[in-house]
C-alpha cells in the first residue's frame, strides 16, 4: 500500500503539472483578445493553482493547514487589491507585480546557493560551482542578476507612472551610458568571483552581496532615464524580465514547468514590447536610451505656440453632432485619468438610440499599459465589436461625421505623418484629421510625450473643448438630451 501511494505521489506531481502547463498556454491564448480575456486569466489562474500544488507534492512539503492558510491569504490580499486599486492606478500594480515576479525568482535562486554551502562553518574551501555545479551556478547567477533589475527597475517604474519620482519625467544623469557598462561589468565580475574563484564560504557570500547590490543599482539606473509616457514598453519589457528570471530559476532548481511558465512570459513580453516599439516607430534601444522628448518639451511647448485654435464648448458641440450618422471615440490617457469610462458608454448609448452608429479606435500605445483602453472601456460594459484596432479602422476616419478625442495626443498628431523633421515624423497614427470634423475633449494645449505641438488642434475641422473629460461628457450628455 505504501509503495502504491509513493508511486501515485511521484505521478502526480508531473501530471499536474502538465495539466497547468496546457492552461498555461491556453489562458494566454485568450488573452489575446477582449472577449476571451477574462477565460484565459481564470484559465491561467487555476493553472498556478495546479503548478504549486504539484510543486508541493514533489518536494514532499505538502502540509495542507499551511497550503489553506497560504491560500486563502492570497485570495484575500488579490481581492482586496482588484476591489480597491482603480483602473487608473492599474499599470502601477502591474509594474509592482512584475517587480514581485523578479523578487521572487532572485530571492529563490539565492536560497539555492545558500542551501548548497557547507554547514561546517565559514571556513571549509570549494567555490560555488564545485558544490552547486557549474550549470546551476550559472543559472542561479541568471535568475539574481534579472530578478533584480525587474525589482528596482518595476519600482522605479511604477513611482514614474504615479508621478512621484520627477513628475514621471526622464533623469537624465551626467555620463549615464558609461556609468551604466562599468557597472554592469563590475556586477558580472562580482558573480564570476563569487561562482568560479571565491574557496570559502564566506568569500562566495560576500561576492553574492556585492553582486545583488550592483544588480538592484543596475536595475535603478537603466530605468530613471525612461519618461513617464515610454513606460508602456518598459513595463511590457520588465514583464518579460521577469518571465526569463523565472525560466533561469527552473533551471537551478530543476523545475519543468517554472521553465515552461517563464519562457512563456518572457516570449510574450519580448513580442509585445516589439510590437509597442513598431507603433511608435521607434526601437527598444531608442527607448531604453531614455530623454525623448525631454529638451523639446522644456523649451517652448507652450500654449503659445498654437495660433489658430478654435474652442467651442458643449452647447455648441451637441449642436454640430445633431445630424451625424457616425461617431468614432478616440481614448487616451485623459479618458482615465477623469475615470470617464462609464460617461463615455452613455453618451454613446444616448447616441445609438438616435441610430448614430459608435465605434471606438484604439491605438496600440493610448494609456499607460499594453491594453489599457480595451480593459478601461471594456470596465464600462462596451461592446467587444465596437473595438477596433488602429490599422481595420484608419480608412474608416475619412467617412466618419465626427470624432471624439478624449486625453490623447501624440498617437493623433497629424505631424507624424506629413512633417519629415517631427521627432515622431513615421510614426502609425489615428487618422482622425480625415473626419468630417474632430472634437479634441482636453484640460489644455500641454504636449503629449513628444513634447512638440500637435497640428491637429489647429486644422480647420478640429474644435477644441477644453476641460476635464468626464465634467464635459456630462455636460454634452445634457447638452444632447436637451435638443
Amino acid at each position: 500500500m505504501n509503495t502504491f501511494c509513493e508511486s501515485l505521489s511521484h505521478m502526480a506531481a508531473p501530471l499536474l503539472y502538465l495539466f497547468s502547463a496546457t492552461l498555461f498556454i491556453l489562458g494566454l491564448k485568450r488573452l489575446g483578445k477582449v472577449r476571451t480575456a477574462t477565460s484565459g486569466n481564470n484559465l491561467a489562474a487555476v493553472g498556478m493553482l495546479l503548478a504549486v500544488l504539484g510543486t508541493l507534492i514533489e518536494m514532499g512539503l505538502v502540509d495542507y493547514q499551511w497550503m489553506i492558510i497560504g491560500v486563502l491569504a492570497g485570495s484575500l490580499v488579490g481581492a482586496v487589491t482588484a476591489y480597491k486599486v482603480p483602473m487608473t492606478s492599474m499599470p502601477e500594480m502591474v509594474a509592482l507585480f512584475n517587480g514581485f515576479g523578479g523578487a521572487a525568482s532572485a530571492l529563490v535562486s539565492l536560497a539555492v546557493v545558500w542551501a548548497s554551502l557547507p554547514d561546517e562553518g565559514l571556513v571549509k574551501t570549494g567555490t560555488l560551482a564545485s558544490h552547486l555545479g557549474a550549470t546551476e551556478t550559472v543559472t542561479s547567477a541568471a535568475s539574481i542578476l534579472i530578478g533584480a533589475i525587474t525589482l528596482t527597475g518595476s519600482l522605479i517604474a511604477f513611482l514614474k507612472l504615479q508621478g512621484r519620482l520627477n513628475h514621471g519625467k526622464a533623469i537624465l544623469l551626467p555620463a549615464r551610458h558609461a556609468a551604466n557598462i562599468l557597472l554592469a561589468i563590475t556586477t558580472i565580475a562580482c558573480a564570476a568571483w563569487a561562482g568560479f574563484f571565491a574557496e570559502t564560504p564566506l568569500d562566495i557570500v560576500l561576492g553574492i552581496l556585492a553582486f545583488s547590490a550592483c544588480a538592484l543599482l543596475l536595475g535603478i539606473l537603466l530605468v530613471i532615464p525612461i519618461g513617464g509616457a515610454d513606460m508602456p514598453v518598459v513595463v511590457s519589457l520588465l514583464n518579460s524580465y521577469s518571465g526569463i528570471a523565472a525560466a533561469a530559476t527552473g533551471f537551478a532548481i530543476g523545475n519543468q514547468l517554472l521553465i515552461i511558465a517563464g519562457a512563456l512570459v518572457g516570449a510574450a513580453g519580448i513580442i509585445l514590447t516589439q510590437i509597442m516599439c513598431v507603433a511608435m516607430n521607434r526601437s527598444l534601444l531608442n527607448v531604453l536610451v531614455g530623454g525623448f522628448g525631454e529638451q523639446s518639451s522644456g523649451e517652448g511647448s507652450t500654449d503659445t505656440e498654437y495660433t489658430t485654435v478654435t474652442s467651442c464648448g458643449a452647447e455648441e458641440a451637441a449642436m454640430l453632432m445633431e445630424n451625424v450618422e457616425s461617431v468614432i471615440v478616440v481614448p487616451g490617457y485623459g479618458l482615465a485619468v477623469a475615470q470617464a469610462q462609464h460617461t463615455v458608454r452613455e453618451l454613446a448609448t444616448l447616441l445609438e438610440a438616435r441610430n448614430i452608429t459608435v465605434r471606438y479606435a484604439i491605438h496600440p500605445v493610448a494609456g499607460r499599459m499594453p491594453g489599457h483602453m480595451n480593459v478601461l472601456l471594456a470596465e464600462a460594459d462596451v461592446p467587444y465589436e465596437q473595438l477596433v484596432e488602429m490599422d481595420a479602422i484608419n480608412p474608416d476616419f475619412k467617412n466618419t461625421d465626427a470624432v471624439i478625442v478624449l486625453g490623447a495626443n501624440d498617437v493623433v498628431n497629424p505631424a507624424a505623418a506629413n512633417d519629415k523633421a517631427s521627432p515622431i515624423y513615421g510614426m502609425p497614427i489615428l487618422n482622425v484629421h480625415e473626419a468630417r470634423t474632430v472634437f479634441v475633449i482636453k484640460r489644455s494645449l500641454s504636449p503629449g510625450y513628444a513634447g512638440i505641438k500637435n497640428t491637429l488642434f489647429e486644422s480647420d475641422n478640429t474644435m477644441m473643448v477644453f476641460g476635464d473629460a468626464k465634467k464635459v461628457l456630462q455636460d454634452l450628455i445634457k447638452e444632447i438630451k436637451e435638443l
